[in-house]
């Protein structure tokens, strides 16, 4: 049986707190892939070059650097008008300080070679793939970066959204790296293969994230007040 079997819809406000703690679990271990792709070291993945080369500028942690950058990016999702749910603002928090987490307890030695690195890169877009699938069940929002992804499609309509994504990959990349953030092979494996072991991990569970309904961030709260006065 799949998980989103035992996963309650979100039309009470139980329901609701139990799919935030099953979103909130999903992106902590995220965050583990996240951390496994940078100890990879040969190079992060796009976002986490700008996220790296920001921490490294302003000498701060890679949690805060990735939480200033993510709530920028729901920032400019809400003035796009697009839907916003309460995962999105767990996943802005969570990821970041999970990494650091991860961090500080030396979970995995940075690796010294580059065959090991490329295993340990696609081991942490496995982890990644999989709790994603756990994060998006939850229907409680997509992440701030997927948001932007789709907002900017709708609106460079002759463009293919696969198109404004490498482009908007590449724009995080060349910031990132002119912040210091490390540019390498482990770059490209994370930009072109994310998707595909993504589709490759959904098809695995038999899942389809288009079917997905997430609920707005409106509807959650009138659920879970009207959940509290009754």
């Amino acid at each position: 049986m799949h998980l989103e079997k035992f996963v309650p819809d979100n039309r009470s406000g139980s329901a609701i707190l139990r799919n935030m703690i099953l979103a909130a679990i999903s992106l902590f271990v995220n965050g583990f892939g996240v951390y496994l792709t940078i100890q990879a070291n040969i190079g992060a993945g796009p976002w986490d070059v700008l996220n790296l080369g920001l921490s490294k500028t302003c000498g701060i942690l890679y949690g805060t650097a990735s939480i200033i950058i993510s709530y920028s990016i729901l920032g400019v999702d809400i003035l796009l008008r697009e839907p916003i749910g309460i995962a999105m603002f767990i996943d802005a928090l969570v990821v970041g300080k999970s990494v650091d987490f991860f961090n500080k307890i030396h979970a995995v030695p940075a690796c010294d070679d580059l065959f090991t690195g490329i295993l340990v890169m696609l081991a942490g877009l496995f982890i990644m793939a999989y709790t994603q699938y756990g994060y998006m069940i939850a229907s409680l929002g997509c992440g701030p970066r997927d948001t932007l992804l789709v907002a900017l499609a709708k609106r460079a309509k002759k463009l293919p959204i696969g198109l404004v994504s490498i482009a908007l990959l590449s724009l995080a990349t060349f910031i990132g790296w002119l912040l210091g953030g490390p540019v390498g092979i482990g770059t490209l494996i994370c930009a072109f293969g994310t998707g595909p072991i993504m589709q490759m991990a959904f098809s695995s569970v038999r899942f389809d994230a288009t079917h997905v309904h997430h609920q707005h961030l409106a509807d959650s709260f009138r659920i879970i007040m009207k959940h509290k006065v009754a």
